[in-house]
């Protein structure tokens, strides 16, 4: 008589296997210098970039060009969204000198649009808020640059996004990410109405600020959706529109429903012009801070490169 195996023998079930990336999706790597500069000068002042932590497939590019998105507030956060790659956990205490790290990075760089994002630290009493106040207020003393803040929602704390406000940046970025349907799965602890308020509160308190927002496309949303998000972002007046494929950082992320085409955005684009928006990014490769600086021009024909 056989005796039983002392292990179970049935096969493991198999990890999904990565979606392979159409063609538009492929880039060359930019030659030159420029990316060894950007990276080594990031390393020298420690400072982290959001190109590096959620794994953008631009920050070559970006690098090359000698720029980044600098993300504040360490590199660890509290909220674990289904689509991100930055480290969540406990995060460590606020740097006191990072503001001037950022300027000093900004400067080094010669950048004249800078673009300052964080992770979301639900763990502070303003959120990190302050920390932003004086991150602006740091690299405008240092450059005059124009700066742009993509802030988390501070959970809805109006007082917390006034103290951003109170340094004036040139552009207040928040992005809604994905339709409502969606939100539970992809941003979890985020609350779709708590987002559009943000933005909503930023064009009250200062009407004449350009505000701006993004959604990643391909995880499962209809057009229908989108377009209701997009409704919605006008009706609070939100000035500028980022759409960009959503690609998954690994194998543990929300999947990739669809691969949307480069015609197919093209056509979004036109279709969110026609809203309203006073710009609009729409392509592939295109991320929130992705030419942040062109996205910021008065002239609504001017197309943004995808």
């Amino acid at each position: 008589m056989r005796s039983l195996p002392l292990v179970d023998s049935t096969p493991a079930p198999k990890a999904p296997a990565p979606r392979r990336l159409p063609t538009w999706l492929k880039r060359r790597l930019p030659r030159g210098n420029g990316n060894s500069f950007t990276h080594g000068l990031l390393r020298e002042l420690r400072l982290e970039t959001v190109c590096e932590n959620a794994r953008c497939p631009n920050r070559p590019e970006c690098y090359a060009r000698r720029t980044a998105t600098f993300m504040i507030l360490g590199n660890v956060c509290t909220r674990p969204c289904g689509f991100c790659s930055v480290p969540r956990g406990k995060p460590d205490e606020l740097e006191d000198d990072e503001p001037a790290r950022v300027a000093e990075a900004a400067a080094r760089l010669g950048l004249r649009h800078v673009v300052i994002t964080s992770v979301t630290r639900d763990d502070l009493p303003d959120g990190g808020a302050d920390h932003f106040r004086r991150s602006v207020d740091a690299v405008r003393a240092r450059t005059g640059a124009a700066v742009e803040v993509l802030t988390p929602d501070f959970l809805g704390d109006t007082q917390a996004i006034d103290t951003v406000l109170a340094a004036r940046p040139d552009v207040y970025n928040h992005n809604m990410e994905t339709v409502p349907r969606l939100y539970k799965k992809v941003r979890g602890r985020a609350d779709y109405q708590r987002s559009l308020d943000l933005l909503a509160h930023v064009k009250r308190r200062a009407s004449e600020m350009v505000t701006k927002s993004g959604l990643m496309l391909g995880i499962g949303e209809t057009v229908d959706e989108l377009f209701d998000v997009l409704a919605d972002l006008r009706a609070v007046e939100c000035d500028v529109l980022t759409l960009g494929q959503y690609l998954a950082p690994t194998l543990k992320h929300i999947p990739v429903a669809r691969f949307l085409p480069p015609s197919e955005f093209d056509v979004l684009a036109v279709r969110a012009r026609s809203l309203g928006f006073r710009q609009v990014a729409s392509g592939p490769f295109v991320r929130s801070s992705y030419h942040a600086d062109e996205m910021v021009k008065t002239d609504a024909s001017n197309d943004h490169p995808a």
